[in-house]
């Protein structure tokens, strides 16, 4: 048995089940769930269709680099997404079965045991994982120092904050990976979720310093928020040909090819942006609907991108949750959970991450129901 095993923590979501397992929710009321980061409008029809009409393609052993049809289509959306001179269809994108697996697949990619990866703090859990069973040591937020860190996650729009990092940022990222040489790895599945200006990516920032052939990054995203199809595990990495280069030859031996049903339902998304457009306009929506009830006592903000509320609690967040769920039947997630104390205390600590993806009603409900549990004590 691989003994790094041993190191992963459990899942958010195990963690949470057990918080909340051995007390009944309020049964007088219906249960609403915004714990998980699932999204819930319906899948546009236009990837359904597509989906139903490639089914032949299951017949097919796909190749790990996709077809052709599907890179054009991602490198196209890149283009005109980020303003970007159009990547190499060749050497500069490839598929991947969503984010969450082609981040972890990628730190195995590019690491050697002992190596230090730095992860956001709070983070996605995978960035932790991958580097632990990559034999790394995970650092959480900037370390003191930056020898010997091989690998940089970056998640803009963040889970959970939603904070975007902006060119000045890049630029100093960049400059650090220089300096050290690290690899950058940048999650953008949020990217198309803002309510303002969108959200600069990586290559975008990358072009803007002129930064050509992307060096030492790999920027990730996928339809799953996009273009609510969490189910297709669709998804891309693009940027230095150079290590995807390396990353396909770790993928073709291990077994991370795309059926081609999915790719023809991929190329339709990727080349549609009206039901993008109406994604974010459903999530605009609950924002403007609850954020004016969270004014007190929680002084809620507007995230710049994602569609998570990051909201601090009166009290201990795992004592929230645990109540809330028992006396209200509502269910968010711990923000510690989410989060390592790396030195300083856990910066998720006293509070709770809460995804508007339930119907407007529900979100609604849910929100006037914490509030009543605030204010009742």
């Amino acid at each position: 048995m691989n003994h790094l095993l041993e190191k992963l923590q459990p899942y958010p979501f195990e963690k949470l089940r057990a918080l909340v397992g051995g007390h009944a929710a309020n049964p007088a009321l219906k249960p609403i769930n915004l714990s998980i980061g699932e999204p819930k409008h319906p899948t546009p029809a236009l990837v359904k269709d597509a989906l139903a009409a490639g089914l032949d393609g299951l017949a097919v052993y796909p190749a790990t680099a996709g077809t052709p049809a599907l890179r054009q289509a991602i490198a196209g959306w890149l283009a005109r997404r980020y303003g970007i001179p159009q990547p190499d269809v060749d050497t500069q994108v490839l598929p991947v079965n969503g984010t969450r697996e082609a981040l972890f697949a990628f730190a195995q990619t590019v690491l050697s045991p002992g190596a230090r990866v730095v992860c956001p703090n709070p983070f996605y859990q995978i960035y932790e994982g991958a580097a632990l069973l990559a034999g790394a040591i995970p650092l959480y937020g900037d370390p003191e120092s930056w020898n010997g860190v091989q690998l940089v996650y970056v998640c803009s729009p963040a889970n959970p904050s939603g904070k975007v990092l902006d060119l000045q940022g890049w630029q100093r990222l960049f400059e650090l990976s220089d300096q050290h040489r690290f690899v950058i790895a940048a999650d953008e599945c949020y990217s198309e979720i803002y309510f303002d200006q969108p959200p600069i990516g990586s290559l975008q920032a990358a072009h803007k310093l002129n930064r050509n052939g992307y060096p030492r990054l790999v920027a990730f995203s996928s339809l799953s928020k996009r273009s609510n199809c969490p189910g297709m595990r669709s998804g891309f990495a693009a940027g230095s040909a150079e290590l995807l280069k390396k990353f396909l030859l770790y993928r073709t031996y291990h077994g991370s090819a795309m059926n081609l049903a999915v790719q023809q339902a991929s190329i339709a998304a990727w080349n549609d942006e009206g039901h993008v457009r109406e994604n974010r306009r459903l999530y605009a929506e609950k924002f403007e609907a609850v954020l004016p009830l969270l004014q007190h006592p929680f002084k809620a903000e507007m995230p710049e991108g994602g569609f998570y509320l990051w909201l601090r609690t009166p009290i201990d967040d795992q004592d929230f949750v645990r109540r809330l769920h028992h006396e209200y039947n509502v269910l968010v997630l711990p923000g510690s959970y989410l989060a390592r104390d790396a030195g300083s205390g856990n910066p998720g600590s006293n509070h709770v991450r809460i995804a508007l993806v339930a119907p407007l009603d529900e979100c609604v409900e849910a929100i006037e129901r914490i509030l009543r549990f605030a204010h009742n004590g």
